[in-house]
């Protein structure tokens, strides 16, 4: 397809510039842009043709940079970069060096803040405008938040902090699946298409002006009105969160409407207290298998756009999980799982079908999920808290404090532990073997293969203490033959070098293995506490290699190397991990290659010690 309108657009004024009929093609040719591109690369697609109008109303009533604008989840700021001069590189993204799927303040100067995970962006939008209050800058902030973001308490924090005072900040609510309040009637409808209209809030401004000029009684007599108003509005639209926080109320409006947000917003602007503007909007639209299955189609791979179709395998470790979980509900009737508004991200759709009354998904609330299952452990619940790796970090206060201290059996399922690829540098689940490490009476597990999988979440039915299952994204490498009953696997070909690995890069190494046998190899199964038989064994070794898929700070290759060193070792040891750097998109396998952690990097480094 050819962008006409698209291709000329270099910032946010030339938005400013287009009448309505050029901007109905604008839209057509960001949808078409965006559908093609994600088909490649991969991505985030029902959000962003749901937020396509939103955000050129936006543009078209604020001006970014100047202006600073915060979309939350940045999943959906895809038209975003398109409209703020990255339309070239748009094809690039979510590739490594391309552009980055959510906002990054490195790429570009509209992007004022990284939201990468849900519910930051009130917070951050908020400090952002008391900032800019406190050096005398100008400008606007805005927080574009979805209401699946909203699940978490975070958001409410930042607007309970927000509300009730006098200054001009923004929130957006883009509203896609659920309704805030019941608006019921004829009497409501009137009252939101009234409120829509600048004459209405013009006239309001003016009355407020003239009070605020009479002595003694306008001030009195203007909260009175107030006061009034509000009553009335309570009667008509029922209660409303947002208005009881001491936010000014506008909506809802039509997401696919430019004009009548684009009127909304500039009314916003003018009040002087914090104002929501609430957004209704249709995740997928403008293409009919997102539209009709938005959940399906919120993070993707490279598909087919004539058939919709995905590739790849639809067993993964996560599909495994959801499995296995089944047949052990089904045996006992204590397992109940956990979510944290990822029921078909974790595989847990299955589950939630067949044992409703034990499975919980709590919304984006990671604190509150850790929590929720301490509860339920301690009456005698087997709670799996299935969340992927980055998001684990949200809840390392409840795991210690709720969790550890209590020595409660929690059972964390850790999802996408590892390299993920390119969703990036937020998204990359590589600190939890660093900080659940430190954590007294936690054990760990990392398989690297479904039957490994299957074989440790059965076990842990048993266990008494907190513990950690991590396990990637996608497929398994190989099938190990093992039955994962003990702490670690030692296989020899009686060398001077050995490889200790564990998880998805002990897949790797294994390979490595096979195809030299040049060196011994350590598989470990349960990766913390560490066996005091590893370090025995090692320490025969003149040579031992560790290769992680960990950050290098609190590794386990790092720990195993202090206690070599305490227990007299006197041969080399080299381990092979990940910087202590957040890693931006690029294709796992690249990832493993970038680093040294692919099979020939493992046979090259053997070879050459």
């Amino acid at each position: 397809m050819e962008y006409k309108i698209l291709s000329t657009i270099k910032s946010p004024d030339d938005v400013k510039k287009l009448n309505n009929n050029d901007l109905n093609v604008l839209c057509d040719e960001i949808r078409d842009c965006i559908i093609t591109t994600v088909s490649q690369n991969g991505g985030h697609l029902a959000s962003n043709l749901g937020t396509v109008e939103l955000t050129v109303a936006l543009h078209r009533a604020f001006n970014s940079p100047l202006d600073s604008i915060l979309f939350d989840v940045g999943h959906q700021s895809y038209t975003h970069k398109l409209l703020t001069g990255r339309f070239d590189k748009f094809s690039t993204i979510r590739t490594n060096g391309g552009l980055s799927g959510f906002m990054r303040p490195l790429e570009s100067e509209h992007d004022p803040f990284v939201t990468g995970h849900s519910g930051n962006s009130v917070s951050a939008a908020y400090g952002i405008y008391k900032a800019k209050n406190i050096i005398g800058e100008e400008g606007f902030s805005v927080a574009v938040i979805g209401d699946g973001a909203m699940t978490g308490g975070m958001a409410y924090e930042a607007l309970n902090n927000a509300g009730g005072n006098r200054n001009k900040f923004i929130v957006v609510l883009n509203d896609n699946k659920m309704s805030i309040s019941r608006n019921v009637g004829a009497l409501s409808r009137a009252f939101t298409k009234m409120r829509g209209k600048p004459k209405y809030h013009n006239f309001k401004f003016a009355v407020t002006d003239f009070l605020n000029k009479i002595p003694f009684i306008g001030k009195p007599i203007e909260n009175l009105i107030f006061k009034i108003k509000e009553g009335f509005k309570s009667l008509i639209y029922k209660n409303n969160i947002f208005s009881d926080l001491g936010f000014n109320y506008l909506g809802p409006v039509d997401g696919h409407n430019i004009d009548s947000m684009e009127s909304l917003f500039n009314i916003a602007k003018k009040y002087n207290r914090p104002t929501l503007i609430h957004v209704i909007t249709t995740k997928g639209k403008g293409y009919k298998f997102a539209e009709s299955k938005p959940k399906d189609y919120h993070g993707v791979s490279p598909f087919d756009i004539s058939c919709g179709a995905s590739d790849g395998d639809n067993t993964t470790f996560s599909y495994v999980v959801g499995k296995v979980l089944c047949d052990m509900a089904e045996k006992d009737d204590k397992v109940s799982a956990i979510t944290a508004a990822m029921r078909e991200g974790t595989g847990l759709f299955e589950f939630s079908q067949k044992y409703k009354n034990r499975f919980f998904d709590v919304g984006i609330a990671e604190q509150h999920a850790m929590t929720f299952a301490a509860g339920m452990a301690t009456k005698g619940i087997k709670p799996y808290f299935a969340v992927y790796s980055s998001f684990l970090q949200r809840s390392y206060d409840q795991i210690i404090h709720d969790a550890a201290i209590q020595k409660l059996p929690v059972r964390i399922l850790v999802d996408r532990a590892g390299i993920v690829g390119e969703d990036g540098e937020t998204h990359q689940g590589i600190f939890d073997i660093s900080f659940l490490t430190s954590i007294p009476g936690i054990t760990i597990y990392s398989p690297c293969c479904y039957s490994e999988l299957q074989s440790i979440m059965n076990r842990s039915l048993s266990f008494s203490n907190i513990t950690a299952i991590r396990y990637p994204k996608g497929t398994e490498l190989i099938h190990f033959d093992n039955a994962f009953s003990e702490d670690f696997t030692w296989l020899k070909n009686d060398k001077n070098k050995c490889v200790v690995s564990y998880g998805r890069e002990f897949s790797l190494a294994y390979a490595a293995y096979k195809k030299t046998k040049q060196f011994d190899l350590i598989k470990l199964n349960k990766v913390f506490p560490i066996e005091e038989n590893i370090i025995k064994i090692l320490k025969n070794y003149k040579y031992v290699y560790f290769f992680e898929e960990s950050v290098q700070s609190g590794s386990i290759s790092e720990k195993i190397s202090a206690m070599l060193m305490s227990a007299g070792y006197k041969g080399e040891y080299h381990a092979y991990i990940l910087p202590n750097d957040f890693i931006p998109s690029i294709k796992v396998k690249d990832a493993f290659k970038k680093y040294n952690l692919d099979s020939d990097s493992i046979i090259r480094t053997v070879n050459n010690g």
